[in-house]
């Protein structure tokens, strides 16, 4: 019979979570999981996780606690507001960051936790939905080294690689670098294969070419094709790029560092959100320029 030291909690099972979580349980740890989504809850019970009634309810019962949600707002709700996993801890516990939020709302939930003898580490990953599925992750942590060698075996089940980049905190702050890059180059191959079409050249060769150039990177290999099939299903969402793109600037501000890229190309993904591509992959802001140049890149209406 498991124990509560054995047990993991786990509060989002959306896109990135459902993965990750279903991998764990593929491995044998014993799970206590919530999301708000009812339908996720159930489909995790079918899997043999134990399904809580809130964040609270999962701390009580798992002794590590794994809180992987979209914005700030909702992971300081989670770990540290009313009925939040600080309400049902014990000392000695750990508490697993894994979302994508600012690093300094992090390190301060960090400090009241430690006040009730709990370790945190901020833990976000890298790689989309498929490899969150296929465990192919990687995992890029910030805290003190001997918790996340005790947290080793969890992250392995989840992921492929495990990044340690110092104390709290940092595991975000890399996690914002790579995620800036990424967004700001969807923009960028984006702009260049219209420009491409516009001037007549066939967009299938642009990609033959790129892939074997000096343009190549895996943002344009994860997204080009997508703008010939027309097929935008999220691997992450406009809104979640927007929200990133934010933390990304205001941490920017808070370091003194000027950001230009950012800031301008976080304008691209708010006029999707306006055209209503909010929940598409960002590759879908190709359909901003298609409009804008009059061209198209697939057989799309």
């Amino acid at each position: 019979m498991s124990t509560r030291n054995d047990t993991v909690g786990f509060i989002g099972l959306g896109m990135m979570g459902g993965g990750m979580a279903a991998n764990l349980l593929k491995d044998g740890f014993p799970l206590v999981a919530y999301d708000i989504d009812a339908a996720k809850n159930d489909r995790f019970a079918g899997l043999g996780a134990t399904i809580a009634d809130g964040p609270e309810a999962v701390a009580r019962a798992a002794a590590t606690v794994i809180c992987i949600v979209e914005t700030t707002a909702q992971a300081r709700a989670v770990i540290v507001g009313d009925g939040g996993i600080i309400d049902g801890v014990e000392a000695g516990d750990v508490v697993l960051c894994m979302s994508t939020i600012d690093p300094l709302v992090v390190k301060d939930m960090h400090g009241r936790l430690a006040e009730r003898n709990v370790a945190m580490l901020d833990a976000p990953v890298s790689g989309g939905v498929p490899r969150a599925v296929s465990g192919d992750l990687s995992v890029i942590v910030g805290g003190d080294a001997a918790v996340v060698e005790k947290c080793r075996p969890i992250f392995e089940s989840m992921s492929a690689r495990i990044f340690h980049m110092g104390g709290i905190g940092q595991g975000l702050a890399m996690k914002l670098v790579n995620n800036m890059i990424t967004q700001v180059t969807k923009v960028v191959v984006a702009e260049a294969m219209v420009m491409g079409a516009k001037a007549g050249l066939d967009p299938q060769d642009i990609i033959d070419v790129i892939k074997v150039s000096t343009g190549r990177s895996a943002t344009f290999e994860a997204c080009a094709p997508r703008y010939l099939s027309g097929d935008f299903s999220p691997g992450g969402t406009i809104d979640i790029s927007y929200k990133d793109q934010d933390l990304e600037t205001s941490f920017a501000k808070a370091l003194g560092v000027p950001l230009f890229m950012a800031n301008v190309s976080q304008q691209v993904y708010q006029m999707g959100r306006a055209a209503g591509f909010n929940k598409e992959d960002g590759s879908a802001l190709v359909k901003l320029y298609e409009e804008m140049a009059g061209v198209r890149l697939g057989p799309r209406e």
